[in-house]
């Protein structure tokens, strides 16, 4: 018999997935220049939407361009069957944990987790026939053997369309569901043997508290809703030469100024430097769909660290795209060693977006283009980074 511990753990799990009737499966969002505020549709457990209110039916039609099939939620048939299907599985999970038998457990992970990765396998066919059957006949745009295949979960460029895909928060629960359902049954298997075996202790199993096992499978599934604000999209290379800045137009050349906003969607804003990127955020009417701000590290371009991790220079000798001076960098040792070789301020993030809030009060440059590079003193009052 299962442990009282384990069997609570199904329970949870049984009940958590509940959530999944309420809360988005999956999120796949499109971007282009002409789609600033991009476009995006969200797959729930019996339907698909758009993001915001026309998304989908905007999706549909640059899809008629290509000849590719309208989404209607309505004639995939996967809508009809999934609520079904995950109603059983509560059903199966409230069964194991009240009758307590540990094959019963086992015959129900393992029902799960084969049904998890026929899912899978379903969306990303799903996705080859949308992208690779195209009525090249009735397309307005005849590209002949054109196909593409959509990312299942991470991000592609589509023709001018960067497409991003990942879980949303039902997804995320039913990914802690796996894994906390994995951890039980390995450890009830293990309890098991230990019983068959005659290995001492194994007696005193059934009042023994839940293994690690399963207590961090406990947290993958208690953390699984926040994962998408503290998981999720990171950062993109930047393609230097063909891409411009989202704050200025400038087109990003500078491989060791360059910065990234990333949304909680997953899209990525550019930036040649780090005063673009800071006064951008500061623009911004609302930042809660932010999901992380990035700068590049001087001394290892172009690799990108989190801005509120970086250590700031500003310094009228080592100058910056846009003329404020600003550079980041991974370590503080090369930070102190760059204010040693060109002078100027040490800053942290916070310090950054002071000095950029009061160099360009209306979230650009004066006269459009170019600032001077801020002389070390008028930077005093503001944060100073990291200890110094």
């Amino acid at each position: 018999m299962m442990t009282k511990g384990s069997r609570i753990l199904v329970l949870v799990a049984a009940l958590a997935m509940g959530l999944v009737y309420v809360l988005p499966l999956w999120r796949i969002t499109l971007q282009a220049p002409q789609y600033p505020e991009g476009l995006g549709m969200v797959i729930r457990i019996n339907t698909i939407v758009g993001v915001k209110q026309h998304d989908l039916n905007n999706i549909n039609n640059l899809n008629h361009y290509i000849g590719m099939k309208r989404i209607v939620p309505e004639s995939i048939p996967e809508m009809k069957i999934m609520p079904v299907v995950i109603g059983v599985f509560m059903l199966l999970g409230l069964l194991t944990a009240a009758v307590g038998r540990r094959r019963l457990l086992y015959g129900f992970m393992a029902l799960f987790l084969a049904f998890s990765v026929a899912g899978l396998v379903d969306f990303w066919m799903w996705e080859y026939d949308y992208g690779h059957n195209l009525d090249q006949e009735n397309a307005i745009i005849k590209v002949p053997g054109m196909s593409y295949q959509p990312p299942l979960i991470g991000s592609r460029q589509i023709l001018n369309f960067k497409a991003h895909s990942w879980p949303g928060w039902g997804g995320w629960i039913l990914i802690g569901v796996g894994a906390l359902g994995t951890a039980v049954a390995f450890t009830e298997f293990r309890r098991g043997r230990a019983e068959r075996t005659g290995t001492p202790g194994a007696a005193d199993a059934g009042s023994a508290p839940p293994t690690g096992a399963a207590a961090i499978g406990t947290l993958l599934l208690l953390g699984s809703a926040t994962l998408t604000g503290c998981g999720g999209p990171d950062a993109r290379p930047i393609a230097f030469g063909s891409e411009a800045c989202e704050a200025c137009l400038m087109g990003i050349v500078d491989d060791g100024h360059a910065a990234e906003l990333v949304t909680r969607t997953g899209r990525a804003y550019v930036f040649d430097s780090v005063e673009c990127l800071a006064a951008f955020l500061g623009a911004m009417p609302d930042a809660s769909d932010v999901h992380s701000v990035w700068v590049t590290d001087f001394s290892n371009p172009p690799d990108l660290i989190r801005a509120e991790d970086s250590f700031f220079l500003v310094s009228p000798t080592l100058t910056s795209p846009m003329g404020l001076g600003l550079t980041a960098f991974g370590r503080m040792e090369d930070r102190d060693g760059a204010v040693h070789a060109f002078g100027g301020q040490p800053l942290d993030w916070d310090g950054v977006r002071t000095v950029v809030a009061a160099a360009w009060p209306d979230g650009r440059p004066a006269h459009g283009g170019h600032t001077e590079t801020l002389a070390p003193d008028t930077t005093a009052g503001v944060h100073q980074g990291h200890g110094d």
